[in-house]
């Protein structure tokens, strides 16, 4: 009984493995696409902003630049997710500082916010890439559970079951054998 009730336990968590696999697969094929469109936003956003710095270094040059930058740092916030007990980061906010108010061209002004903008895209595209990662482990350590499961522990537990109801069978035959040949001797003694 002990052993059939292991084997129905381990029976059900390959099931549950299972299932966890196919929802983290597909939420990591979300998030795939998700970090796909964000690391293209970036870079997209990153190449407008480095085209108006060269206006504004052509322009203004680059003390002018180096006179209008921030002087605070840039503030992050991650929002936190999650699925099958796996937390992950599904967005990040960025508050970038304000640039310094040192006069320029419109093309510094530009400049500025097309890096502002290409900030808040990389940590975006940042916090998705890291639950690309946590969610690719995570469906990686599952597989590896699963299959533990029913390669190993399930055929073990059932070898075992099997080797128990054979040793059974064999006492069964013996008993009813001895019951047989007692009845055997009882009738030829009376």
């Amino acid at each position: 009984m002990r052993v059939e009730r292991r084997l129905q336990a381990a029976r059900h968590g390959a099931e549950l493995l299972d299932r966890k696999q196919r929802i983290m697969a597909h939420e990591l094929e979300r998030l795939a696409l998700q970090a796909s469109r964000s690391g293209q936003e970036w870079e997209r956003c990153a190449r407008e902003a480095a085209v108006w710095l060269q206006r504004a270094a052509a322009l203004d040059g680059q003390e002018r630049i180096e006179s209008s930058s921030p002087t605070s740092e840039a503030e992050v916030e991650v929002q936190w997710g999650g699925a099958m007990g796996v937390a992950y980061p599904q967005d990040a906010l960025c508050d970038p500082p304000g640039a310094r108010q040192g006069g320029g061209s419109s093309a510094l002004f530009y400049a500025a916010a097309a890096h502002r903008s290409a900030l808040a895209a990389a940590v975006r595209h940042a916090a998705l890439a890291r639950a690309v990662q946590l969610v690719s482990l995570e469906l990686a350590v599952t597989r590896t559970r699963q299959r533990a499961v029913e390669k190993r522990w399930v055929p073990r537990l059932e070898g075992e079951l099997a080797a128990i109801r054979r040793q059974l069978d064999e006492q069964e035959l013996e008993e009813g054998l001895r019951l047989r040949w007692a009845a055997d001797w009882n009738n030829r003694t009376l």
